[in-house]
């Protein structure tokens, strides 16, 4: 006797992930340059999955990130609507959130450089 399973998703439907836009992805690159220059940054990688967009920064590829400026779905990361869409954390410790990618950035203009010798 034969049964039936029903999955939740239709066949040939993926599950919907989040990503930046060009201008996003623009700024984020551009702070990512900066950094470079000063010798403060070396490496990043970008990661796309269900509900996050996340921008890592690294000071040597073989580390963890020193940053991780991400971008989430409405009602993620905190206390539904009053959480912000974008947030910037380091070691696991949130430094910023708020409701534009230009909000949570600020915070590297008001931290000093540190530049790894």
């Amino acid at each position: 006797m034969s049964s039936v399973l029903r999955f939740p998703d239709r066949p040939g439907k993926r599950p919907s992930s989040l990503h930046f836009t060009r201008a996003e992805l623009s700024r984020l690159l551009g702070l990512y340059t900066k950094r470079v220059m000063t010798g403060e940054w070396r490496d990043y990688a970008i990661s796309f999955g269900p509900g996050m967009a996340s921008f890592f920064i690294f000071r040597h590829s073989m580390e963890n990130p020193l940053y991780v400026i991400s971008k989430l779905e409405p009602g993620r990361g905190g206390k539904g609507k009053r959480s912000g869409r974008f947030q910037v954390t380091s070691r696991l410790q949130k430094l910023k959130q708020g409701q534009s990618l230009e909000d949570v950035l600020a915070i590297f203009d008001q931290h000093p450089h540190s530049v790894a010798r």
